[in-house]
C-alpha cells in the first residue's frame, strides 16, 4: 500500500513538474513591447508597434519554438512631435510604399529552433517569408519571464522598396537604409 501511495505521489509530482517545464506559454501582450528604429542618410525615425498575440513552446524549462504576431496597424512614430508631420509619416509607413498595412495587417515571427540564446525562425512581412536569426536574453520578473533582444531586418527582402538603394539608383541624401531594428521585450507568465 505504501509503495502504491509513493508511486502515486511520484506520478503527481512528475505531472506537475512537466506542466511547469513543458508546454505553451502565452505572451502577455499588455506587458510586452516592440520599439522600431529606421535610419536614412539624413537622420532616423523611431517608434513602437504592438504585439497582437503570441506563445512560446517550452520543454525542460527552455524555449524550443513559438510564434509572435505583430499588429502592423498599431505602428506609431514617437520622434516626430508635430501632429501633422507625424500623421503623414505614419500614413506613409502604413501605405503600399512601405508595409501595405491595409493588405497585410500583421507580421509573423515563427521560432523554429533555439540554441542557447540564439533564436532562429521565419519572419513574414507583406506576405513574404524569410529566415531570420537573433539573440534573446531571458530574465525573471516576479512570476513572469521577460525575453529581450534586437532583431535586425533587411526590408528589401520583403519588397519594401521606397527610398531603397537596392531598388533605385541616384537617391543621394534621399536614401533610406534597408536595415531597420526591432528592440523587443516579450513577457510570458508562468
Amino acid at each position: 500500500m505504501k509503495t502504491i501511495k509513493s508511486l502515486g505521489l511520484l506520478v503527481l509530482a512528475l505531472t506537475l513538474t512537466t506542466a511547469v517545464f513543458a508546454g505553451s506559454q502565452k505572451v502577455d501582450v499588455a506587458k510586452s513591447s516592440v520599439k522600431w528604429l529606421g535610419k536614412k542618410v539624413t537622420g532616423q525615425h523611431s517608434g513602437s508597434i504592438s504585439v497582437k498575440e503570441g506563445s512560446l513552446e517550452v520543454a525542460n524549462g527552455k524555449v524550443t519554438g513559438g510564434k509572435v504576431v505583430i499588429d502592423m496597424q498599431s505602428l506609431v512614430v514617437e520622434d516626430v512631435k508635430d501632429a501633422g508631420m507625424n500623421g503623414k509619416l505614419v500614413g506613409h509607413l502604413k501605405s503600399d510604399d512601405f508595409f501595405g498595412v491595409a493588405t497585410y495587417p500583421s507580421a509573423d515571427l515563427v521560432i523554429t529552433k533555439v540554441e542557447g540564446n540564439t533564436f532562429s525562425g521565419n519572419l513574414t512581412i507583406k506576405g513574404i517569408t524569410n529566415p531570420t536569426s537573433f539573440t534573446a536574453v531571458a530574465s525573471k520578473d516576479g512570476k513572469s519571464t521577460v525575453y529581450t533582444g534586437t532583431i535586425t531586418i533587411d526590408r528589401s527582402k520583403y519588397n519594401v522598396k521606397y527610398g531603397s538603394n537596392s531598388f533605385f539608383d541616384n537617391l543621394g541624401d534621399k536614401a533610406i537604409y534597408d536595415e531597420f531594428t526591432l528592440d523587443f521585450s516579450l513577457v510570458v507568465a508562468e
